[in-house]
């Protein structure tokens, strides 16, 4: 298959969307999303058995465990968890008792399971895995989020995903109160600086030229363009772009782009964004902030599964 013929799978495949539209709520994992992810995890840490647990642990031996935060953290990923266990032992009693979104102090109880020892003692580390690492990203979300409070900009996510768990890892984003950025390379146009080195020879300018290009191709899609300098910005605009991602301007460029392109084309700062300088880019009047560290950094949250009497 050619390459620009490809297509994404039907679950991932988005046309005819707004700009918007494009940046905004995913929909939450779907039942085959998380039975996906769960049966894969578990092949993985299984293999051929649990030695340990077959080995020491009476087959007719009862347990209760409570999945508890042991620090601040944002909830995420409490239906994965739930499916872990749910997949080796469907007759377990499970409760969620907190909620995928809400912050929670240490100490909360996330979620109780009960029943036949051995699958509760199996399934723990993946359960474990998914809350801890998406709770992880979204707390980090949330910090960002609520450092930018009050003002205009919002909080957006990248590719910058561990391969497999972009779904997973972009639904722990909207969690945390971020926005979702392209999925893939499939839902929209993004011009980044080596599409634009290829044709730096082509009239009037790269940017231009790429722009044309994008729309005789994908005339459904909206087209992002990377400027590096005002002049870019300026080429961009004129070029009739959608969005702009001003990458690692400073802050006086920021606020003259932001200014340029109000009204005319929707703008994103990128590049290196930490979470003490967020502020300061979201007062220049930019219309987004794409945050690469959310999804590529995040703190795995401490959280423990403790069997009780």
């Amino acid at each position: 298959m050619k390459p620009e013929t490809q297509t994404a799978p039907d679950l991932f495949t988005f046309t005819n969307l707004s700009l918007f539209a494009m940046l905004s709520t995913m929909e939450r994992l779907s039942d085959h999303e998380v039975r996906q992810a769960v049966q894969l995890a578990l092949a993985e840490d299984l293999g051929t058995g649990d030695v340990t647990t077959l080995a020491v642990v009476p087959e007719n031996a009862r347990a209760k465990a409570v999945m508890r935060a042991r620090e601040s953290l944002v909830v995420a990923g409490l239906p994965l968890a739930q499916a872990a266990f749910r997949q080796l032992a469907p007759e377990l009693e499970i409760a969620c008792l907190a909620e995928d979104g809400k912050k929670v102090s240490p100490g909360v109880a996330l979620l109780q399971v009960q029943g036949s020892a051995r699958p509760i003692l199996s399934a723990e580390r993946v359960a474990l895995n998914f809350v801890q690492r998406l709770s992880g990203i979204a707390k980090l979300t949330r910090e960002f989020v609520e450092a930018i409070k009050g003002t205009s900009a919002e909080i957006l996510d990248t590719r910058k995903t561990t391969p497999g768990w972009r779904r997973l890892e972009k639904y722990a984003v909207l969690c945390g109160g971020g926005r979702n950025h392209r999925l893939g390379l499939f839902d929209m146009i993004l011009i980044k600086d080596n599409h634009l080195a290829a044709l730096k020879a082509e009239p009037p300018n790269a940017i231009a030229a790429a722009l044309r290009r994008a729309r005789e191709k994908y005339p459904q899609l909206k087209v992002e363009i990377e400027a590096d300098t005002i002049e870019q910005v300026d080429q961009a605009l004129a070029a009739g772009a959608d969005l702009i991602l001003l990458d690692n301007m400073k802050l006086e460029d920021l606020r003259l782009a932001a200014r340029k392109c109000r009204g005319r084309a929707k703008t994103e700062a990128s590049g290196g964004v930490s979470l003490p300088a967020v502020r300061a880019i979201a007062e220049t009047g930019v219309d987004f902030i794409s945050v690469g560290a959310l999804t590529h950094s995040a703190r795995a949250v401490d959280i423990g599964l403790d069997f009780e009497p």
